[in-house]
């Protein structure tokens, strides 16, 4: 496992019993979530490995998007959420990339906290 996060980050994942993986492919350096939790009922699985590609400059830098495997539907529509319908090819895997963006990033104090919560609101609120 290459280290690609800081410290405060690998603590913060470890301390509240959240897999990772670290991924340094190329040069780009990620974070899987392998078999994240998804909101009961809201897609076609119950849970999905999460992807989130870090900038240079992380964790002063913001991380935009994250990806999902498998693709994701919504349960009630059969529909892939807004703005969820384009693939990003890393490590290997075919991954659905949900654009979601936010300029709140506070360099020095955000980190992969920050950056779960806006994975977790953005799956509860997917339409």
């Amino acid at each position: 496992m290459a280290a690609v996060l800081p410290m405060r980050c690998r603590r913060y994942l470890e301390a509240r019993g959240i897999a990772f993986h670290e991924l340094d492919e190329g040069g780009m350096k990620a974070l899987v979530l392998p078999s994240f939790g998804l909101p009961p009922g809201h897609f076609d699985a119950a849970a999905a490995d999460i992807l989130i590609l870090l900038p240079p400059g992380y964790p002063d830098a913001a991380p935009d998007m994250f990806h999902a495997i498998p693709w994701l539907r919504l349960s009630g529509s059969g529909a892939y959420p807004r703005c969820a319908d384009q693939p990003v090819v890393f490590a290997g895997r075919n991954w659905q990339r949900w654009s979601r963006h936010s300029g709140e990033w506070r360099p020095g104090a955000d980190g992969i906290w920050t950056m779960l919560k806006r994975v977790e609101a953005a799956l509860a609120e997917a339409a």
